[in-house]
């Protein structure tokens, strides 16, 4: 799992050099590398990944979501979210799960976003990014997604 977390930051970095400027400034980041998205109208995804600070890994969390509406089929992606301020680190560490979209403010970094950020425009709590998608289905998004410790 730790060489996968950082197999997928280092692919992240070279599709998306901002994201490598932002983890200088990140108190942390989520890695998840492995992702699966499934659906016939109901769907949902999951996968396991890792808190890191620095090069450290100091927890193992999971992201589920779910999903309705008109989709089918399945994909694999990987996303990360650069947690910016202690209070997100704070907040990901004594929740009892992290439904993004409620607590610290998350930006989905999109090509727009990410062509005209910069270490002097944060100001948001963390930056998420989807990448290494593969599959048949469109629309990846977090929003609603819940990120909980693994305890191990």
């Amino acid at each position: 799992m730790n060489q996968d977390c950082r197999q997928a930051l280092q692919t992240l970095y070279r599709v998306q050099p901002v994201a490598e400027i932002l983890s200088r400034k990140a108190k942390a980041v989520l890695v998840f590398p492995n992702m699966l998205k499934a659906g016939l109208v109901f769907g949902g995804s999951y996968g396991e990944g890792a808190l890191m600070k620095g090069s450290t890994v100091v927890d193992y969390y999971n992201s589920v979501s779910g999903s309705w509406g008109l989709q089918i089929g399945a994909q694999t992606y990987a996303y990360a979210v650069f947690l910016m301020s202690d209070n997100a680190v704070k907040y990901l560490e004594e929740s009892k799960g992290w439904e993004l979209g409620v607590g610290p403010t998350v930006v989905l970094v999109d090509e727009g976003i990410a062509k005209n950020l910069s270490t002097t425009s944060l100001k948001d709590d963390a930056y998420a990014f989807i990448f290494s998608q593969q599959g048949l289905m469109a629309g990846i998004t977090i929003e609603g997604t819940k990120i909980s410790l693994i305890e191990r």
